[in-house]
């Protein structure tokens, strides 16, 4: 099944079809919006009563599929002493990065070159860091919040394929997320150079960020922009971004600046805002 479900992604139309689910999810006719949103909730078993607005409050079903939560809905851990999941999800892997090499699943791995977008000296400051990968399912919380505190460096816009990013294909597909279209973003902070990848997914519709960006979802070229110290400043917790349907989460950090958490393993449910590793000082 799952074979003939990677076979399939292979064989789609993924960008057009992720286009047109696009335009059905930013829809505002009423008929049309609430259906939609209706049926997803149900068949994902949302969790409304967290959700800061209810349906017939939203203006789209992308309105909804970003919905913020109440205020409380998601309490951060102490961002003094540890890192804070940045989405709700689970781990799909979370590792040290060896010889430039990230773990995607058994068998397979991509290196930390081709996921930032080809910069070797960049990738080689991860060499010996930590990383963890987030999938956010389609029930879950869908905004990308700060790990740690940090100031934007830099972005760079990777344009891609559209492979889902579930375990099955994460199994099946060889270096699925440096394969993917995604948004790498450096930062610069007190626990040093971190990267947080936004990575897309089948039907995603759209990656954004809270600060205006050059970058189109589903372009055709890479795009890096530099913001030479000049990048808006964000907390540890502050919300950084968002997907428009999907998708997947990829941390970096340098070497000696984060230790997971013991316990976090592949599977391991997580909520944003709570910790996942011990910061090992400040540089």
């Amino acid at each position: 099944m799952s074979s003939a479900f990677i076979a399939l992604q292979h064989l789609l139309p993924q960008h057009a079809l992720s286009r047109l689910a696009g335009r059905l999810a930013d829809s505002r006719r009423p008929w049309l919006r609430d259906r939609l949103i209706r049926r997803f909730a149900a068949a994902y078993a949302v969790d409304l009563s967290e959700a800061e607005r209810q349906i017939g409050q939203f203006a789209s079903f992308n309105d909804f599929f970003t919905r913020e939560l109440k205020p409380g809905a998601r309490p951060l851990a102490d961002a003094a002493q540890f890192i804070l999941s940045p989405a709700d999800g689970a781990i799909s892997q979370c590792g040290t990065i060896t010889a430039g090499r990230i773990l995607q699943a058994k068998g397979r791995d991509y290196s930390v070159t081709e996921i930032l977008g080809g910069d070797e000296a960049e990738a080689a400051r991860f060499e010996g860091g930590t990383w963890m990968t987030i999938y956010l399912s389609p029930r879950d919380y869908h905004r990308v919040h700060m790990p740690a505190a940090g100031t934007l460096a830099a972005t760079t816009y990777l344009p891609g394929k559209l492979f889902s990013v579930n375990t099955a294909t994460a199994d099946g597909v060889d270096r699925l997320f440096a394969r993917n279209e995604r948004l790498a973003c450096l930062f610069d902070g007190p626990d040093g150079r971190f990267a947080s990848i936004m990575v897309g997914a089948m039907i995603v519709a759209g990656i954004d960020t809270v600060w205006p960006s050059k970058h189109r979802t589903h372009g055709a070229a890479l795009l890096h922009e530099d913001f030479g110290g000049t990048g808006p400043v964000l907390a540890a917790g502050a919300e950084m971004g968002r997907f428009y349907l999907g998708s997947t989460v990829v941390l970096l950090f340098e070497p000696g600046r984060v230790q997971w958490l013991d316990g976090l393993e592949a599977g391991t449910a997580l909520r944003m805002g709570q910790a996942i590793g011990r910061r090992l000082g400040a540089g």
